[in-house]
């Protein structure tokens, strides 16, 4: 049993999710894994889909362009998401490649998302991104004009989901996780994309419901 093991750093993973899960009286399969593989080769990405994991995180469109297609063709059944910052103008490129896109979190991109859905017919699911500590280097909308954006979401006919958020690092994240609960529930939206390597445990007893795993997987990156 070596955590360079991808079955072995899986499995722990699945316990831990487990475990919090049954502390916080949710089903255990309550929380999707997202294995998340940006920067990590299609060689490291292997391992982990022979191990039973289905689901992955990219944070660029373009890198995720070069590298899944064939990953895809290899093992049938692969879910993408996208879960970094995304211009509009890739808009049309990242709706056809992913299948949910968890950084929606300004209404030109949700213009754009809108028009190449319609496009295209393919509908990724769409988590809006909330800047959840009101941090000004952070992507996300503000806590105070999100229900703006989740009308405009709506009007627009995208599929919202629910809300993603990176809370603020070095800080305790559990009230950022219970605010983005909270902002979740008074919109009806039952997606809670939150949660990292250090902090899914925390995330799932709070009621996340996709949790974005990378360096736990995959080790710290060179």
């Amino acid at each position: 049993m070596h955590d360079s093991d991808p079955n072995h750093r899986l499995a722990q993973i699945r316990a831990a999710m487990a475990s919090a899960a049954a502390q916080a009286g949710r089903p255990t399969d309550a929380t999707m894994l997202i294995a998340v593989s940006k920067t990590h080769p299609a060689d490291a990405v292997r391992p982990l889909i022979a191990a039973g994991q289905r689901v992955f995180g990219e944070n660029r469109v373009k890198e995720a362009e070069q590298k899944w297609p064939a990953l895809c063709e290899e093992t049938p059944g692969l879910a993408l998401h996208l879960i970094g910052q995304l211009q509009s103008n890739k808009a049309e490129a990242a709706v056809a490649l992913f299948d949910a896109i968890h950084s929606v979190d300004r209404v030109s991109l949700v213009t754009a998302l809108a028009r190449a859905m319609d496009k295209s017919g393919r509908r990724p699911a769409c988590f809006l991104q909330v800047n959840i500590g009101d941090e000004p280097q952070k992507g996300g909308v503000p806590t105070a004009a999100l229900a703006a954006l989740i009308a405009q979401a709506r009007a627009a006919d995208l599929p919202v989901a629910g809300l993603m958020c990176i809370p603020p690092a070095m800080i305790e994240p559990a009230p950022y996780f219970a605010l983005l609960a909270k902002l979740a529930r008074d919109h009806g939206l039952a997606g809670l994309s939150m949660g990292m390597s250090s902090d899914y445990e925390t995330a799932i007893t709070i009621g996340a419901t996709h949790i974005r795993v990378g360096s736990a997987l995959f080790g710290e990156r060179g």
